[in-house]
């Protein structure tokens, strides 16, 4: 469905139909082999799948980000999308000799199970499409299994466990794809420690501005080229913290600061750190403190 310069795709025969996937065996899913496309994707046209999207791919024949730098990681990487959002590729979707699979299915597939209610909070369906998941052989291994095992029963013919067992399966492959984000955190910590250091560089830079406002998590993934989310794992996997207890953190120590060496007032200091109502501030550091400001200048 075209609506002005957007392509909406909200049933899975429509998706088979513009990606070229053999026709469907079942009306709200679909599993293919990246080899079984046929069709050209519409090269820089936007696209808005109102369907769940899960791929896994070689690196052969495009070009990935991870956070907000571009990697090599040849072995293969995972992406998931989410009801809603936008698709721009850049790639011919004809890739016969590329390895990969493509699980597509609609909210009501799993809508009467628990996975429907979980799935919102699998926060990489969430991540923009830049923040995919780079897996090992090892995990490329079992990612492939599972979906050859969803591949079988989708290709069974219908009965009433088919639903059942097909969602129970991709429960499972959804498991593993949160144990292997985890790994990528850790496992990567070496090639984003410099994340840290421009987070605070970018608080250091708001606060000694003028500013109107309090930088919010959003500013600070503008700019470092990632989505809120995933910003927010990554911190959490590296410090414990996520990225508004950071801020919340750097706000208390700045304003501990001004409260042992300047002559400001409370109020002062809450609107030189951006907040609008000082009662805000008041009520921020008592929570992270057990004391009011005034309480913790008469003590120190």
């Amino acid at each position: 469905m075209k609506d002005g310069n957007i392509i909406k795709i909200n049933t899975v025969e429509e998706f088979t139909a513009l990606l070229g996937c053999p026709p469907a065996n079942h009306p709200l899913i679909s599993v293919c082999r990246v080899s079984e496309l046929k069709a050209c994707i519409p090269i820089g046209k936007p696209v808005q799948l109102n369907l769940y999207f899960i791929v896994i791919k070689d690196r052969t024949n495009c070009t990935a980000k991870y956070g907000w730098r571009e990697y090599d990681f040849a072995r293969g990487l995972m992406s998931f999308f989410a009801p809603g959002q936008m698709h721009l590729w850049n790639e011919q979707a004809v890739q016969t000799s590329s390895w990969g699979w493509m699980v597509v299915f609609h909210p009501d597939f799993i809508r009467k199970y628990a996975l429907g209610t979980k799935i919102s909070k699998l926060r990489f369906f969430s991540y923009e499409t830049n923040e995919a998941l780079h897996i090992s052989d090892a995990e490329r291994l079992q990612i492939e299994a599972l979906i050859e095992s969803i591949d079988s029963e989708y290709k069974r013919s219908i009965d009433e466990h088919t639903q059942d067992i097909i969602v129970s399966q991709l429960d499972v492959l959804l498991n593993y794809a949160e144990r292997f984000y985890t790994r990528q955190f850790r496992t990567r910590n070496s090639v984003e420690a410099d994340i840290l250091t421009r987070f605070q560089s970018i608080l250091n830079k708001h606060f000694d501005s003028d500013k109107e406002s309090i930088i919010t998590a959003k500013d600070i993934a503008t700019e470092l080229g990632m989505s809120t989310h995933y910003l927010g794992d990554l911190l959490r996997n590296l410090t414990g913290m996520n990225t508004q207890q950071h801020i919340h953190a750097y706000l208390i120590e700045r304003a501990k600061s001004l409260l042992l060496n300047t002559q400001m007032t409370v109020n002062e200091i809450a609107f030189s750190l951006g907040f609008e109502y000082p009662q805000y501030f008041s009520r921020l550091f008592k929570s992270k403190t057990g004391q009011t400001p005034v309480e913790f200048r008469n003590m120190n």
